[in-house]
């Protein structure tokens, strides 16, 4: 590291004090996508909200409404607004981050308990739900207001902060929140940045500027009023799972090719200056072959690779509702079946235009079965994808506080994923998004023995505080 000034030199010398802090919130089981644990996503935005008041932080808490969860009235979790600096002569930042979390049970095979943040001290790494995804990086702001504070350094911007509990299961309310908050409290900022994804691979940091988009159907065949007995009405009827099946083989090839007319043609050209980003991408596919535990990537070629998971749209079929799925040997003839399968979306696709192009296409490929089952397709939720410019000044700032730490050039991503209220912030603020990830591609953020290396939060914590001085000097 190259930074030597007086608030990194804190982050370096206070880094136990700093690890209790994620430590606390580790401990707090801020499951948003189950009502058991409602109660602690509401602990945890008041953990939140209290830590930043700690630090002089002016905040708002505002309560979201209402929310039915199987058949539950529970209350929305809130999202806690910050500001920290009101001066009219510097640049106003909004950063983003989510406090709630995935489930985790230590007999899912967590190797630790998912809800105590335990040190590997042999390979740096500290085990916890959260840690990475997305707690750790939360905590670096406050950490950097911190370390500014007992360093009497002045905080060179304004710093606005945005932190939700409902990321892991929609993010109801916010998007609508934001649109009406950016006529007031979000209506001077000047850029976003969102630290809640990771880097590609687990030595070089990165900046991200996309994001795919998503839509995702449901495909449901019915025929008969009851599961059936396939001994004595097997061959005899038009069964719902044959009918799907021979729909899904139209879809997708084992090669990855969607088949659906229409998509291909509507996906922005690749430029030379985009292909060049891909090719310096400090990353092999041997790195892919690890994540994956497989050597089952569709290409040898590194590039290729990273297109296809960064700036091609891709299908993937989920799973099948009304299935026999059990041990054993049942031999059901469902009576109904409904196959869930998703589209990643790029620039130029919508979600609407895909909808209209899928609609129309498995229609026909149904009707070419000559079946007189009962068949519907549905789009049950949908995204738009997401690009930005890298040709800006918060792109720029973010390179050389990149730089500054970690000693080497970022390598410019876009993830395979959706964050979908990066859009909401490009879109109402009409400003420039950042991603600025603190967390290693390794990090497990949805899987279990989720982890965060010592050095990823601690230079971390100093990456965003030098991205803030870096900004103030950018234009």
């Amino acid at each position: 590291m190259t930074v030597t000034t007086p608030f990194a030199q804190y982050i370096e010398d206070n880094q136990q004090s700093l690890i209790d802090r994620l430590a606390e919130a580790v401990a707090i089981a801020s499951v948003s996508g189950d009502v058991s644990y409602r109660p602690e996503v509401h602990r945890m935005g008041a953990w939140l909200a209290e830590e930043l008041k700690k630090l002089n932080v002016s905040v708002r808490v505002v309560p979201l409404g209402k929310q039915d969860m199987d058949g539950t009235e529970v209350d929305l979790p809130p999202v806690v607004f910050g500001e920290y600096g009101t001066d009219p002569k510097k640049k106003t930042i909004l950063v983003y981050g989510h406090y709630d979390v995935q489930p985790a049970l230590k007999s899912d095979g967590w190797n630790t308990e998912p809800f105590s943040l335990t040190e590997d001290k042999e390979n740096g790494r500290f085990f916890g739900r959260g840690s990475s995804d997305d707690k750790g990086p939360v905590l670096g702001w406050l950490n950097v207001i911190e370390a500014h504070q007992k360093t009497n350094t002045e905080l060179p911007v304004n710093l606005k902060m945005c932190f939700e509990g409902m990321e892991e299961s929609g993010s109801n309310g916010l998007e609508e929140l934001i649109v009406k908050e950016s006529k007031t409290f979000l209506s001077n900022v000047d850029a976003v940045c969102i630290s809640d994804n990771y880097w590609l691979g687990t030595t070089s940091p990165c900046l991200t500027y996309g994001l795919r988009g998503l839509a995702y159907f449901k495909v449901s065949v019915s025929g008969p009023g009851v599961d059936l007995h396939s001994g004595v009405f097997g061959g005899t009827v038009h069964e719902p799972m044959t009918d799907l099946f021979a729909v899904f083989s139209k879809l997708v090839t084992p090669q990855g090719k969607i088949l659906v007319p229409g998509i291909a043609d509507k996906v922005a050209p690749l430029t030379a200056e985009e292909k060049a980003r891909y090719d310096v991408i400090d990353v092999t596919v041997a790195d892919f072959e690890s994540a994956i535990g497989a050597k089952v990537t569709l290409s040898e070629d590194k590039s290729e690779v990273l297109m296809g998971r960064m700036r091609y749209p891709s299908l993937s079929i989920h799973g099948i509702e009304g299935a026999f799925s059990g041990g054993g040997a049942k031999t059901v003839i469902p009576a109904a079946v409904h196959g869930k399968f998703s589209i990643r979306l790029v620039p130029d696709l919508t979600p609407d235009d895909v909808n209209a192009l899928v609609q129309t296409y498995l229609a026909e490929e149904f009707a070419k079965l000559g079946s007189k089952n009962t068949f519907k397709v549905e789009m049950l939720s949908g995204g738009m994808p997401w690009v930005a410019s890298i040709d800006h000044w918060n792109f720029r700032a973010a390179t050389k506080a990149t730089e500054a730490v970690y000693n080497k050039t970022p390598d410019f991503t876009r993830e395979g994923g959706s964050i979908p209220i990066t859009l909401t912030f490009a879109d109402s603020l009409g400003v420039n998004v950042l991603l600025l990830p603190m967390g290693r591609g390794d990090d497990g953020a949805h899987s279990i023995n989720e982890k965060l290396d010592r050095q990823n939060y601690i230079e971390g914590c100093k990456l965003l505080g030098t991205y803030l001085h870096e900004v103030a000097k950018a234009n």
